[in-house]
């Protein structure tokens, strides 16, 4: 039920806010509104006009977090932490489909995490998959699809499959 009433609860949020225009303040004051139904939500949360956060109830955020415009985050166990940018036209969901009776449209769904840890950046176009996971301090290049684990922090990860690029503490 949580889920169902956050569901409304965020669409009335996107609907009041949806022409303020994209400043810090009206910004931070969408954040603001969407942390009332959130699992957790740290301070200075940014969300653009345009974004799509269903359900808040399995949306975790931790401080000085933006989300740019037109991204969407579906999922019931999606956690960002602190520091982290998400470019504009993500996706990151944390629901899949198992294949069943002939189609992927009737099939169960299945939940797996998405962790985007503190300091990443999330370029834009990117998606993120159930069970991806995005280490501390790295960047997720344009259009790039994380679809699993990866530990080494301070990295640059890219590609459909994301993979391992180089580190950037030897780049600075």
């Amino acid at each position: 039920m949580k889920a169902k009433s956050s569901i409304l609860y965020s669409w009335l949020v996107r609907t009041i806010t949806y022409f303020l225009p994209n400043i810090p303040l009206f910004m931070r004051l969408r954040g603001f509104l969407y942390s009332f139904m959130m699992n957790g939500c740290g301070k200075d949360f940014q969300v653009a006009s345009s974004v799509v956060l269903n359900p808040l109830s399995g949306l975790t955020v931790g401080n000085n977090v933006y989300i740019a415009h037109n991204t969407v985050v579906i999922g019931l166990a999606v956690e960002i932490n602190d520091e982290v940018l998400i470019g504009p036209n993500c996706t990151i969901s944390s629901g899949n489909h198992v294949f069943s009776n002939k189609s992927y449209r009737f099939g169960k769904s299945t939940i797996e995490p998405v962790k985007i840890m503190s300091g990443s950046w999330v370029a834009g176009n990117c998606t993120i998959v159930g069970g991806g996971v995005l280490p501390a301090r790295s960047i997720l290049a344009a259009g790039s699809v994380l679809n699993k684990r990866f530990e080494q922090d301070n990295s640059l990860y890219a590609g459909a499959p994301a993979m391992f690029k180089k580190n950037l503490i030897n780049t600075l």
